[in-house]
């Protein structure tokens, strides 16, 4: 039996169980249940779906190039309206992380 035709199984014996008012011992060795299991796959049933954001890449709409050779600052506009504004090597970790945040 692969994971998804256990997951099926397992999801199947407790909502069955939920509908007979018995405990889950005893549901358990009504139908040859291992209880372990059961409690297992109870505790996995119950708990919420999470979901993951996508990592990828953020749109930039702007991107303004120092035109002056004595400037080393970068500063981006994204379609949301954030800007970060005075980009440089000394700060770029930072604006990364906060771009990863977004």
């Amino acid at each position: 039996m692969n994971l998804q035709e256990r997951q099926q199984f397992w999801q199947q014996q407790v909502n069955t169980w939920q509908t007979t008012g018995l405990s889950g011992a005893a549901f358990c060795k009504q139908q040859g249940l291992n209880y372990q299991q059961f409690i297992y796959w109870r505790k996995k049933s119950q708990q919420p779906e999470t979901t993951v954001k996508p990592a990828g890449f953020a749109q930039v709409t702007q991107l303004t190039v120092p035109t002056s050779r004595n400037s080393n600052e970068l500063n981006i506009h994204l379609p949301s309206g954030i800007s970060f504004s005075g980009i440089n090597t000394g700060n770029l970790d930072i604006v990364l992380a906060l771009l990863r945040k977004l």
